[in-house]
């Protein structure tokens, strides 16, 4: 029995400093994510922001946004998707202005608490659209980047 709890101890350990050795910092990944995100949210955004963000997400990225989008299917294409309609959309904001209220994290999961404030012309014939909103968004994680997001307003 001894040995046996030995043993179990010594692969917990072994797990855990495996673990903290593949040098992934969820707090540290949040933060740069969040930067990534709201750069290219910017209205003077650019393909390079653009391509920074993306560069987090794995090929086959799930993009779930609750209550808009309720699928979370998983392509091989989902992150070429993204960035074409992200550059659709790619400058379109007037103003931006987002603050992280919080980050928490646990195991292959990274939760981001934010505020955002924006207007944007979405077209040349289009109004001005103003908006303010608090958001969730939960990122699951795979080999350090983001496999799937979740985004609830």
């Amino acid at each position: 029995m001894k040995n046996s709890i030995c043993i179990l101890l010594g692969m917990f350990l072994s797990t855990s400093v495996v673990a903290n050795e593949s040098g992934f910092d969820p707090e540290k990944f949040a933060n740069e994510y969040f930067a990534a995100w709201t750069a290219s949210q910017a209205p003077n955004a650019t393909k390079q922001n653009l391509e920074d963000y993306l560069a987090l997400l794995k090929d086959d990225v799930g993009h779930q946004h609750i209550p808009y989008d309720p699928d979370d299917t998983r392509t091989p294409d989902a992150k070429q998707n993204m960035r074409e309609g992200m550059l659709h959309y790619l400058g379109k904001h007037i103003e931006y202005h987002s603050e992280l209220l919080g980050i928490t994290y646990g195991l292959n999961a990274v939760a981001l608490q934010f505020h955002v404030s924006l207007k944007a012309k979405r077209g040349p014939d289009s109004p001005i659209e103003t908006m303010s909103y608090n958001a969730l968004e939960v990122l699951e994680m795979e080999d350090g980047k983001v496999a799937m997001i979740r985004k609830y307003q």
